[in-house]
């Protein structure tokens, strides 16, 4: 019988990790000598990376040099890499869950658009790299979400089955990714995204992990 799999995005989904974010880019904008936004401000930014956060504290972020926009972005890295873990913190109910998943022998992977190293390094440091068979990262393949690639080449990885799979995430990128490689979506209601829920594709809606084995179950 073929095991459920289940994918993850990591930033917003598994771990609340706006905090640790925007104060690394607080960190680049002020050494560049840009001004510094609240996590309130950024916060519907930080899924969309270290870019996407500069283009909205400086809207006039295309008109940067390239060589100054890497350099930022080089500068982003470095600092988040040194300071992954300082606030960052577990969704509600997500150990639990990530118990119960292997109890039931469910496959789990996670596809982020963070990179590899670093979401490899945050899923170990806040102890729960263990629970899954793979790290899908930005860098892992020649594509990431929302090319629906990045979902079904893991699942092929892991030896699953696209029809016994479903993505777990909290935002279009996620969504976009799922609904293209033609499997359910699990979506967190408020996510790192500027679109509501209702504009976003999913098959259930979740505030946290707290009772969602009663969803999983339906899939096993």
């Amino acid at each position: 019988m073929q095991k459920l799999t289940i994918l993850f995005d990591l930033d917003g989904t598994l771990v609340d990790t706006a905090p640790d974010l925007i104060r690394a880019h607080n960190y680049v904008m002020k050494k560049f000598g840009y001004p510094t936004k609240s996590i309130e401000e950024l916060k519907n930014a930080v899924g969309r990376g270290a870019k996407a956060m500069m283009e909205k504290t400086y809207g006039k972020w295309q008109w940067f040099d390239e060589k100054i926009k890497n350099e930022m972005s080089k500068e982003f890295i470095s600092y988040y890499g040194k300071n992954i873990l300082h606030d960052s913190t577990l969704l509600n109910g997500v150990k639990e869950f990530l118990i119960w998943c292997k109890k039931e022998n469910i496959s789990m992977a996670v596809c982020t658009n963070k990179t590899e190293h670093l979401a490899v390094d945050l899923l170990k440091k806040i102890g729960i790299y263990d629970y899954f068979e793979y790290v899908a990262g930005f860098n892992t393949f020649d594509y990431c979400k929302p090319d629906p690639r990045h979902l079904t080449t893991t699942i092929e990885i892991l030896g699953g089955d696209k029809s016994k799979s479903i993505m777990i995430g909290d935002s279009e990128t996620d969504a976009n990714a799922a609904r293209a490689a033609g499997i359910p979506m699990i979506l967190l209601k408020y996510g790192y995204t500027e679109k509501r829920s209702t504009e976003i594709y999913h098959n259930h809606l979740i505030k946290d992990f707290v009772g969602i084995e009663k969803i999983i179950s339906e899939y096993l």
